[in-house]
């Protein structure tokens, strides 16, 4: 090839769409994401196959699918705890990038927020929290200060 022809487009140029969350309660965790988060309500639907409610969360570019099925197991409580949950395989959380996890942590101490931990390493900080379903959110803040 030579250097002047155009690079084909990759079929795998793949941007964060979104998360999915299963959880007890859809009306509560809607209300918990968009008072502890910032979320809003962006569409319901129902998934008639599991069957299971759906409701699309959005902030800005960031979205979460929250599902709530009508017969579902409990999250064990060793998947409530960031260590112990990485003894388990799967998806382990959903996290998040934020420029100051000191100023992150206190505004969701504020709203009420279950914080497991904040941690500053050489590299990064990051803060554990667990959403209303008791499933765990990371945010991670860069040390270089990049988000």
């Amino acid at each position: 090839m030579s250097g002047d022809a155009p690079s084909p487009i990759d079929p795998l140029d793949l941007r964060f769409h979104h998360a999915g969350i299963s959880v007890p309660d859809i009306e509560a965790s809607i209300l918990w994401y968009r008072v502890v988060l910032g979320f809003e309500l962006e569409g319901r639907s129902e998934l008639p196959p599991v069957p299971a409610t759906v409701a699309f969360l959005r902030r800005g570019t960031l979205r979460i699918e929250l599902f709530q099925p009508r017969t579902a197991t409990a999250l064990p409580e060793e998947r409530r705890d960031p260590h112990s949950d990485l003894r388990t395989h799967g998806m382990k959380h959903v996290a998040f990038s934020v420029t100051d996890i000191q100023a992150a942590a206190c505004a969701l101490r504020e709203r009420g927020a279950d914080i497991v931990f904040v941690k500053e390493m050489p590299d990064a900080s990051v803060l554990f929290l667990r959403d209303n379903a008791g499933n765990l959110i990371e945010l991670y803040e860069q040390s270089s200060g990049e988000a």
